[in-house]
């Protein structure tokens, strides 16, 4: 199947549903509707749409253990109003409402946090309250996090050559690199993201990843470690910001590297067992164990939206101080913003990117994560609103969903602001 449904018309939230479409369902499936370890159309729309609810299946993956502390409860003020919340999408003059959004952006679960109670959680698709779904590039942000907190305590020097803590990588384009750049992703790397691009070094990465047997003729890289080592330079680093999964998956090793700990396991032991979390998240790997820092971690919706409260309550959960504020305050201060001007977001001008999170520099302080296909993490300290969402959008870039997804977060958190109730 491909960018039309079978009645040729394009796919919406509805026709592409995997309930409706039957992907996985009957004791076995029918053969056409068998999505299978190994088949490399899995991440295909409309395959998508079931396939991010069941990375597990699908791949290898790793652990994130939630530890044996008790659920923290979210406090819950559900509002019926939140559905006929009007905005305008960018570039068009027909408004829309939040509960149009949903379908639009081919959503799958969202949820909305105001002063720490869940005023709005929906679902849809493959996934409900209790299912974990593809977190994609959302994965950067948690793993920017612990580098931000390992620098904070001194066990990464920001200022430090990446070489320094990993020599394999000297004759690569990290070698003179720093760690800091590496986190504020302004390494001038000969590396492209372009995902229509099937030549593009993201595809070379993917392929190096890949955990299942490599064909026969296949020469490259077999590793995420190795295939960091083949990256050449290009340019001059710490002048433009530029957007590319390499760098996150170099600060995963730079963590497992200075900890003496897959970074699993230093995710579980720094935030997710600390979260309150209510299930247990994973990471795919590739074929000899390694996280994909970059893009492979898959959690719950709700525990998704704690990390956002974390980030709000300047790394606190409750009364404990999980991660030092000054990190929180620092990824809130943003990093280079003329270093990300040179990247050319026409969408995000005036933002800027630190520690691998997405900086607004709006009046509200407002900070996001963000993934292909839709998913994202918006943290708005003014507001206080935090906003997940997961997604299958038919389109990877965020380019296909920031018009009506940016300022329908701000009419939420508008709302929420000019209609509270207080507590």
């Amino acid at each position: 199947m491909g960018a039309a449904a079978p009645d040729g018309r394009p796919w919406t939230a509805a026709s592409s549903d995997p309930r409706t479409l039957g992907w996985m369902q009957g004791s076995p499936p029918p053969p056409d509707r068998v999505i299978g370890f190994g088949d490399p159309q899995a991440f295909s729309f409309p395959r998508l749409r079931w396939s991010v609810c069941h990375t597990d299946q699908l791949m290898p993956t790793r652990a994130v253990s939630r530890g044996l502390g008790p659920v923290r409860p979210l406090p819950r003020q559900e509002r019926a109003d939140l559905d006929a919340v009007r905005f305008q999408p960018w570039g068009t003059s027909q408004p829309m409402t939040w509960g149009q959004a949903f379908d639009a952006n081919f959503t799958d679960g969202l949820l909305v946090l105001h002063r720490g109670a869940v005023v709005y959680e929906r679902y849809a698709g493959c996934l409900g309250p209790t299912g974990r779904h593809a977190a994609m590039s959302l994965t950067k942000s948690l793993v920017g996090l612990l580098g931000e907190v390992l620098v904070a305590e001194g066990v990464l020097n920001a200022n430090a050559q990446v070489c320094a803590t990993i020599p394999e990588l000297a004759g690569s384009a990290f070698g003179e690199a720093t760690v800091r750049q590496v986190l504020d992703m302004t390494t001038a790397l000969d590396y492209s993201e372009d995902y229509a691009d099937l030549n593009a070094g993201v595809w070379k990465h993917a392929a190096a990843g890949n955990a299942l047997p490599k064909p026969s003729d296949y020469s490259g890289p077999r590793t995420y470690f190795e295939f960091l080592q083949t990256v050449k330079p290009k340019g001059v680093h710490g002048q433009a910001f530029g957007y590319k999964t390499v760098n996150t998956d170099v600060l995963g090793w730079l963590i497992s590297r200075a900890t003496g700990q897959p970074l699993t396991d230093v995710m579980a032991e720094r935030l997710w067992s600390r979260l309150g979390a209510e299930a247990g998240a994973f990471f795919s790997v590739d074929s000899i164990g390694t996280p994909f820092a970059g893009g492979g971690f898959n959690a719950s919706l709700r525990d998704m939206a704690r990390v956002g409260q974390l980030m709000l309550e300047e790394g606190r959960v409750g009364t404990e101080q999980v991660i030092p504020a000054a990190v929180i305050r620092g990824i809130r201060a943003g990093g280079d913003r003329a270093a990300f001007a040179r990247a050319g977001y026409k969408q995000l001008q005036g933002w800027s990117y630190r520690g691998m999170w997405w900086v607004s520099h709006d009046a509200n302080g407002t900070v996001m994560a963000r993934g292909v296909h839709g998913q994202s993490l918006w943290i708005d300290p003014a507001a206080r609103v935090v906003i997940a969402r997961f997604a299958s959008h038919p389109v990877a870039g965020n380019a296909a969903n920031d018009a009506t997804t940016l300022p329908a977060y701000r009419a939420i958190s508008r709302h929420l602001v000019s209609h509270s109730v207080r507590r």
